[in-house]
């Protein structure tokens, strides 16, 4: 198999072992960065303050929506770009990866400016109590000059592993995982720098990263290449196929916002603390998840190109088969050790917080199971340019049914009883991907 160019083994290769080439350096690289988020959290939690764990998590619908922005120019221009890849139309890809670069550099820019400008607004609108404002102010500003490096980096990400640069792409996500957990310790821990510290490590990693993503431009062997954009009308559909997961992420970034005032009505900041907790062990299995689509939509966007309906419906198999095993593990792993998760992130200090975050696992465990195949089934209509049923799911799943639900269930159950939103709406959510995906099948989409 190693002697096959890559693009011979995604057209044709064995499924299982193509899949798994093209998956296992991305879900090494996303779980890296896991890694990395989870001991961050660990160090605020524990050397900060359960405080410090809230402001995190009250930027965290702000922060959904400017990489909710890059998403969708990232995973809308590299189905692109696989498309043109397949049809061995180089000269097409490498004027989407252009574009794409441009757009998000103005986008970070833009954000950045916005967030020095209107700070205090910006904060008040997040539902930031007086009591977090002196808190969370530095890390705010430092943060908002980071994303500019962050979503640029994410953007070249996934452009590198479309021209075959796993390696690299995998290579830079591990390197800047292991100094950003180097420097928190260092910034945290050693020189007691708090809020501040994690934010500068954060920015040193995420620079390093960029370091090593952009000498792929150095590579001899490369398909794609640098060259100044001239015409822009094609970001417009590269925008609308990315929108669904753009939506994904900005929408749960507003279930996060409504989560977040609700729970400083009725259980203070306390509430918030506790529910990072939930915050963090859902961003790691959404890490692993996209970790999987993220060979997925590479290797169904080459396929679609090339009109294989058969070979596209064994990587989705195969990839939700990957997902419901890990699935299953995590949700045994919150049934069976709830404390033991609990106590990573909060101190012995924080005993009212850390049982409220066992309340709330008992309650959303139920969302762990299926949350994985949403993410593939979205992924797959994205990579097979079906935006709009793609943007239903994303819409579905992390607008209508968390937030209709959240708003009747905070009205008719008492706290914490009303967090059984999340689980129901993540299943409501499978039923109607499941029908989408059937309507949308690969043999229905593509005819030879």
């Amino acid at each position: 198999m190693s002697s096959l160019s890559p693009n011979t083994l995604i057209l044709s290769g064995p499924v299982v072992m193509t899949f798994l080439r093209f998956a296992l350096p991305s879900i090494l690289g996303l779980l890296a960065i896991t890694t990395a988020s989870i001991v961050d959290g660990i160090f605020v939690g524990h050397f900060v303050s359960s405080d410090g764990l809230a402001a995190i998590n009250l930027l965290i619908p702000y922060l959904s929506l400017v990489f909710g922005l890059a998403l969708m120019i990232a995973i809308g221009g590299a189905v692109r770009c696989g498309h043109f890849l397949g049809r061995a139309q180089n000269e097409r890809a490498s004027a989407v990866l252009s574009k794409c670069l441009v757009a998000v550099l103005i986008v970070g820019i833009s954000f950045m400016l916005l967030s020095w400008w209107l700070d205090q607004t910006l904060l008040g609108w997040l539902g930031t109590p007086d009591s977090l404002m002196s808190l969370i102010m530095p890390y705010f500003h430092i943060i908002s000059c980071v994303l500019v490096v962050q979503i640029f980096t994410m953007v070249l990400y996934y452009f590198v592993r479309q021209d075959n640069g796993q390696r690299l792409a995998t290579t830079a996500l591990v390197t800047g995982a292991l100094m950003n957990i180097a420097l928190d310790a260092l910034f945290i821990i050693h020189f007691e720098m708090g809020l501040v510290g994690a934010a500068w490590a954060t920015a040193i990693a995420q620079g390093i990263q960029l370091i090593i993503l952009l000498s792929f431009f150095a590579r001899q062997h490369r398909l794609l290449h640098w060259a100044w954009p001239t015409q822009w009308a094609e970001l417009k559909s590269i925008s609308f196929n990315g929108l669904s997961e753009c939506i994904n992420e900005i929408s749960g970034g507003l279930v996060i916002l409504v989560l977040n005032w609700t729970l400083v009505m009725q259980l203070d900041v306390n509430g918030i603390a506790a529910f990072a907790v939930i915050n963090y062990l859902i961003f790691v299995s959404l890490m692993l998840y996209y970790g999987i689509a993220d060979a997925l939509h590479l290797l169904i966007s080459h396929n679609h190109g090339a009109g294989n309906p058969q070979r596209i419906l064994q990587f989705v198999a195969t990839a939700s088969g990957m997902v419901m095993s890990i699935s299953l593990m995590l949700a045994l792993l919150l049934l069976l050790s709830p404390q033991w998760l609990t106590g990573l992130f909060l101190d012995d200090s924080s005993t009212s917080t850390r049982q409220l975050s066992v309340a709330f696992i008992g309650l959303v465990w139920p969302l762990f199971l299926i949350n994985g195949l949403n993410v593939i089934l979205s992924i797959y209509l994205t990579a097979m340019q079906k935006p709009r049923p793609s943007m239903l799911i994303a819409l579905s799943r992390g607008l209508f049914f968390p937030v209709g639900l959240l708003w009747i269930f905070s009205s008719l159950l008492s706290s914490p009883q009303f967090l059984i939103a999340l689980p129901i709406a993540e299943w409501l959510t499978f039923a109607l991907a499941a029908s989408l995906f059937w309507h949308h099948r690969p043999a229905r989409l593509i005819v030879k």
